[in-house]
């Protein structure tokens, strides 16, 4: 499984460490079109296993759809199961993080999706293209994950 180098070295880390780099992190620039995922197991030694296996079937990624004449709010759909499905559709847009107050990119699925309705995701963006995320179920924080442009 290729990997950009970063998110490589965030599958060794703490989910301190991770929250460290994302508090770290600035919103940065709206993702757009395909971006490919990897779900991180923060501080486990099965963290490759769990991404690899996520990904070949599971989540593969989301796919961006910035719609708003800025640029600032739209939609995605999130890729899943061994075919790429695309599916469980959320809103895209900035707000305040839970975890810290600052500004962060909301992937929010409470309108969009009977499934996902008590998921949100928050997202910042650590270096170009590369985003770090946390995945919060209510107010929960449960799973980090990354997304990067495919190469």
């Amino acid at each position: 499984m290729h990997m950009s180098p970063i998110v490589n070295s965030w599958l060794d880390l703490s989910r301190e460490q991770l929250d460290e780099i994302y508090r770290n992190a600035e919103a940065g620039s709206m993702p757009s079109g395909d971006m490919r995922g990897t779900a991180i197991l923060a501080g486990s030694m099965f963290s490759r296993i769990v991404a690899t296996f996520a990904r070949l079937f599971a989540w593969q990624g989301k796919v961006f759809d910035m719609f708003a004449k800025d640029g600032e709010a739209g939609i995605l759909v999130n890729k899943v199961s061994p075919f790429s499905l695309t599916f469980i559709v959320a809103k895209v847009y900035r707000q305040p993080s839970w975890m810290d107050g600052k500004e962060t990119i909301v992937i929010d699925y409470s309108k969009t999706s009977f499934l996902a309705k008590v998921i949100r995701d928050e997202i910042r963006e650590v270096e170009p293209g590369v985003y770090l995320g946390k995945v919060w179920w209510g107010k929960t924080r449960i799973l980090d994950f990354a997304l990067t442009r495919p190469v």
